[in-house]
């Protein structure tokens, strides 16, 4: 009978030229093969149209989806972060090839080669009525990308160095449990970005974490998958990273899981991980204390295998072998009993290099700013306590170039403290050395309606004046410039660069959890100019808003830059602490308001991190006349004026660069 009620997914090619193909689909189940084979490279471009109506849903729904609910906690959807009812697709069959979100418009490269699959996001038996109306729209990589693609060189991994590695990890009592049986070649960041785009998600490192982000995830309506992982060591100290694959509704009993370790020697200069990798499929006895501990998948190669696939999945891997040391691990027993069988190999991934990490040579910029100018006066130390990539301190400082426009776009609330505009005394300086810089204060609106605003000002003072503007977005300003070149028809023609400060690209996950913080905002500070609608302006901060955008605009029309802001416990003022708190728990870099990943544009020139919570890389609150907003922000002092000088210096000569001048 209720197979009878499931409706199938229907799809019905109508290729309308060598390259485009039109779809009907229908809620069902399962993955529809579209017959549309694609080469890494290849750029799609993917719309959709038609609703849904699910029979448990007050409205129906567009391509992308519902708006998440507390429901979907209890949902097992195959791209969990979207609403039910989403279009979807995944390319490949294997059970690797992770599925990605569609909605109403993708466009983006294939990362790597396969089948392209079309579904729903839904559950097996959700019911539902209505159809999408599709169109794939495939255009081949060229040659050239190709060639790229396939003429990487990457050194050999010598054998000395794999028999430098112990075999097997251990508990804390040093008893022997898991091999290692994968290596990671690349960066930390390179890696951390690699695994993110293969769908694994950092895992606990204690019970405490699991609470605050088990309630978090609850809040943000997110189902919470990153149960703890207990701590064993290699190299006589415990795992730097732990990363795990789960349904929601399975995490408890089986989900993949991995842990890795920095390697102390490296290859070629580049950063070496080890890492031990198996699949929880169950519960059984632990031989140590007779209490119950997770049951593996005795096929440990298996898992190993299946890190190397879902990996190669991203397009970020430029090569995977296998070396075998000298004396390998055949056959043995974890530290809890069980026992596995291997064939010895341990599997070796290389990463591409991340060319678009320009920190060195931005580091160079600032510390030469901070200390031969000191723009803004204050007595700041070495350069090392502003940003993570610290260099050169004596690089030849010209005049500042006159060719480009400045205009600021700061974030949300920034309109209810107006006496501490962005970057007050950045722009005093640049004024100074003669350059254009303008601030746009924005009211607490909808990224849309703000990208109207940005596109009419860039329009009406482009009129009498043929140079372009280098856009600074701080915070929530990022967006709403995203959205102004991406969707205001001329706009990025009036524009040189675009540069984000803690911009929040990727949204933030704290935003589905207001308006109670921003209600607690509003007290914090008071605020007696706000402008907008804060409810509005913070819905689309949500990661949902925000994935939907990326999704259809995946590359910006111009140059672009991002610096992310990055704050420990003891740099952080008490207003954030709270959220700070919270998100400390995901295992990333985070300012208070955003995750690392979150605060950089796909596709930017990365500029590295300033050491600073989400208020004081931007706002001059430790200057406010204002007693209990000095209260509040309490950690907000930093050298702004060097900061903003340097991003215009970097990006100026950057450009200037790029065009041969």
């Amino acid at each position: 009978m209720i197979r009878a009620l499931l409706l199938t997914l229907i799809v019905c090619a109508i290729p309308l030229s060598a390259q485009t193909h039109e779809f009907d689909v229908q809620p069902g189940a399962g993955w529809i093969d579209t017959n549309i084979d694609v080469t890494a490279g290849d750029s799609l471009h993917i719309s959709a149209t038609g609703q849904l109506q699910y029979s448990n849903a007050q409205q129906p729904n567009s391509p992308a989806g519902l708006p998440r609910g507390f429901a979907d906690l209890l949902r097992n959807l195959p791209v969990n972060s979207a609403g039910r009812g989403a279009l979807v697709g995944r390319i490949g069959s294997i059970e690797a090839a992770r599925p990605f979100l569609i909605g109403e418009l993708m466009n983006s490269q294939a990362p790597v080669t396969g089948r392209l699959f079309l579904s729903i996001n839904q559950m097996s038996l959700d019911q539902a009525t209505g159809s999408y109306h599709v169109t794939v729209e495939r255009k081949a990589a060229t040659t050239a990308q190709a060639a790229a693609r396939q003429n990487v060189h990457v050194p050999a991994f010598p054998q000395s160095l794999i028999d430098s590695i112990p075999r097997r990890v251990s508990d804390p009592n040093d008893a022997p449990g898991d091999r290692v049986n994968f290596i990671l070649i690349g960066s930390q960041d390179r890696v951390q970005a690699a695994l993110k785009a293969a769908g694994w998600v950092a895992v606990d490192r204690s019970d405490k974490d699991a609470i605050v982000r088990g309630i978090f995830a609850s809040l943000s309506k997110e189902a919470y998958v990153t149960l703890p992982m207990s701590e064993l060591r290699l190299f006589g100290r415990a795992q730097d990273f732990g990363y795990a694959q789960a349904d929601p509704l399975r995490v408890v009993a089986s989900r993949h899981h991995f842990r890795i370790w920095k390697v102390p020697q490296t290859l070629n200069g580049q950063t070496v991980w080890a890492g031990a990798g198996t699949h929880d499929i169950g519960f059984d006895r632990d031989q140590r204390n007779n209490g119950i501990t997770h049951k593996i998948d005795p096929n440990v190669d298996g898992e190993r295998d299946y890190i190397r696939d879902s990996l190669t999945q991203t397009g970020m891997v430029v090569k995977t072998d296998y070396i075998t040391p000298t004396d390998p691990v055949t056959t043995a027993r974890t530290a809890t009993g069980t026992e596995f069988k291997s064939d010895g190999r341990t599997l070796l991934v290389y990463l591409s290099d991340d060319v678009g990490n320009v920190s060195a040579g931005f580091g160079d910029v600032f510390c030469s700013v901070l200390k031969q100018k000191n723009p803004g006066g204050g007595d700041w130390g070495p350069c090392s306590r502003y940003i993570d990539s610290p260099g050169k301190e004596d690089v030849s400082l010209s005049p500042m170039s006159k060719k480009y426009r400045v205009l600021i776009v700061p974030g949300i609330l920034s309109s209810c403290v107006a006496d501490s505009p962005a970057f007050q005394e950045g722009q005093a300086t640049l004024k100074a050395e003669g350059v254009d810089v303008e601030l746009l204060q924005v009211p607490n609106d909808s990224s849309e309606s703000n990208a109207k605003m940005i596109a009419n000002y860039l329009r009406e003072h482009s009129a009498g004046d043929a140079r372009k503007y280098i856009l600074v977005g701080y915070s929530k300003g990022g967006p709403d410039i995203q959205v102004a070149l991406a969707q205001e028809q001329g706009i990025a023609d009036k524009v040189a660069a675009f540069v984000t400060v803690a911009g929040a690209s990727g949204g933030s996950p704290v935003a589905d959890l207001l308006p109670s913080i921003a209600e607690k905002y509003m007290h914090t500070v008071p605020m007696k100019s706000c402008q907008g609608d804060l409810s509005t302006g913070f819905k689309s901060l949500q990661r949902q808003a925000r994935q939907a955008f990326l999704t259809a605009h995946p590359t910006s029309p111009v140059p672009t830059y991002s610096l992310i802001a990055k704050s420990d416990q003891s740099t952080t003022s008490k207003s954030l602490l709270q959220t700070w708190r919270v998100l400390s728990s995901y295992g990333s870099a985070e300012d208070g308001q955003l995750l690392r990943d979150d605060a950089i544009v796909p596709g930017a020139k990365f500029l590295g991190a300033a050491l600073a919570d989400h208020f004081a890389v931007a706002l001059p609150f430790d200057k406010s006349p204002d007693a209990s907003i000095r209260s509040g922000m309490d950690k907000t002092t930093y050298p702004r004026a060097a900061l903003l000088e340097s991003l215009i210096r970097f990006v100026s000569n950057d450009l200037d660069h790029q065009s041969g001048n």
